[in-house]
């Protein structure tokens, strides 16, 4: 911020001498006060000698006495100040802002500079505004988060786009009140071969052949008052053959709107009672399960997975990279990517999911990849952290075969996986030693290289300690 006047326009009294006539030091110091809330006097060394301020930054201004000015502002305040000092006409001389600094905090205040003509001191005269800083900062603060608000908003819009585009049946949004199309898809253009955008704000009846119009509106006052109605079939203007037309509504921003499915035979349209079933099912089963496309930016979860991560909603999930919330970031994905592209589907992938909160939960993951214009990826997560909080501790935890050390590859770093193999190696050994010398102690530290008592240390170390053997 930086707070300057744009020069010296003034006129003065007309007879100045007459105005001011006797007029005491005192009538010139309350002048002063009525032109600033600091006045600084400062001799000729650049030293504060004295202030006049009010009383409730006195012992703030008192802090400055003794000091040079210079010594009191922040850094970039410095250069301000010498120019003022420097400038012998007063006619010359603006308003410049300088940051005192006191306890880390900058208090900004706008000084001019008076020279008297018979004096070498200056009077600075300050005007406190620490008010119209604290403004500037909840202009700058409510500014930056419109533009983040805008930002995301123009995301969202984006992949809300994105998808409705990318629908491969035929779909339309028409407002209630007039049958006026807000939106279709690229295949309801594609599905009257119509140019791109030019269904929007057009009457959805002008698309359906006249004797068909009255089974629209029935459809639509039926479906209207009741969301269980059986789709109505037409014809559409520009094609033959009939259409099925099912529809739902849904209330934006005070307006009640049509959305619009239409099965042309051709595509896959989810209007099927079974097809809902499984979307609920999908939504609401106890397995997390997230849909991603192909650069892994979320397009979908279910309640489960919103949960796991610790977020809000599903929509703050949205268009979110993938890889910030499962295993180690673009490793353990590419990892399942390449092996869905090589197998179409993986199975009880060891992995951790990072929630948004810094924590970390052990868990599985199933995952399939679907082929559609773009490959999408679908990945069920299973939680897997009370299963290894219930297994027994100490040295049952240790792994016990080759296959339950690859298990470990994703959820423990190389140098933990090797350490446990080591341990398991050695405990295989020690067990294959006890059972060739028929449990004699002796025997099997001779046999190992080991002495007697470094063989009961590792006994104790594995958890075998309490075997009974023979000591010779």
């Amino acid at each position: 911020m930086n707070y300057e006047s744009t020069g010296d326009q003034r006129i003065p009294f007309s007879d100045p001498d007459a105005m001011f006539d006797g007029f005491t030091k005192q009538d010139v110091i309350e002048l002063a006060y009525c032109a600033g809330d600091f006045i600084l006097a400062i001799d000729e060394n650049e030293i504060i000698r004295d202030v006049a301020v009010n009383s409730r930054d006195h012992s703030l201004a008192q802090k400055w006495v003794g000091r040079k000015w210079s010594d009191t502002v922040s850094q970039e305040s410095k250069a301000k100040i010498a120019q003022m000092l420097q400038t012998e006409n007063i006619a010359d001389q603006l308003w410049r802002q300088v940051n005192h600094v006191d306890d880390g905090d900058d208090i900004p205040v706008s000084y001019k500079i008076l020279k008297p003509s018979s004096s070498a001191w200056h009077i600075a005269i300050g005007r406190d505004i620490r008010s119209i800083a604290l403004l500037q900062q909840r202009l700058l603060k409510t500014q930056q988060s419109m533009e983040r608000d805008y930002l995301h908003l123009r995301q969202t819009e984006t992949r809300y786009r994105l998808l409705f585009d990318n629908i491969s049946y035929p779909v339309l949004i028409v407002d209630t009140e007039n049958y006026e199309i807000q939106q279709a898809n690229r295949a309801s253009h594609a599905l009257i071969n119509a140019a791109p955008g030019a269904l929007e704000k057009r009457n959805l009846l002008d698309l359906v052949e006249t004797e068909f119009r009255d089974d629209i509106i029935a459809y639509m006052g039926a479906i209207s008052v009741s969301g269980k109605v059986d789709p109505v079939s037409i014809r559409m203007i520009g094609r033959t053959g009939f259409v099925k037309l099912s529809a739902s509504t849904f209330r934006q921003s005070g307006r009640q709107y049509w959305l619009i499915n239409i099965d042309d035979g051709q595509h896959e349209v989810p209007s099927k009672r079974s097809d809902r079933y499984v979307l609920d099912a999908v939504e609401k089963m106890p397995d997390a399960f997230v849909l991603a496309d192909e650069n892994q930016d979320i397009i979908v979860a279910n309640r489960a997975f919103v949960e796991l991560v610790q977020a809000g909603s599903v929509e703050q999930l949205l268009g979110v990279s993938l890889n910030r919330f499962i295993g180690r970031p673009d490793v353990d994905l590419n990892l399942l990517k390449k092996q869905l592209k090589d197998h179409q589907n993986v199975r009880n992938f060891g992995s951790v999911v990072n929630d948004l909160n810094g924590g970390e939960e052990p868990v599985e993951l199933s995952a399939i990849m679907i082929e559609r214009d773009q490959p999408l990826f679908g990945y069920s997560v299973r939680s897997v952290g009370r299963r290894e909080r219930d297994l027994p501790d100490a040295a049952q935890q240790l792994p016990r075969s080759v296959d339950q050390l690859t298990e470990l590859v994703g959820r423990k770093p190389l140098k933990e996986i090797v350490r446990e193999s080591t341990d398991l190696i050695e405990r295989m050994c020690i067990e294959a030693a006890l059972a060739h010398t028929s449990d004699n102690r002796a025997s099997a530290a001779e046999i190992l290289g080991l002495s007697r008592q470094s063989l009961y240390s590792k006994l104790h170390r594995h958890g075998l300690g309490n075997l009974s053997g023979k000591d010779s």
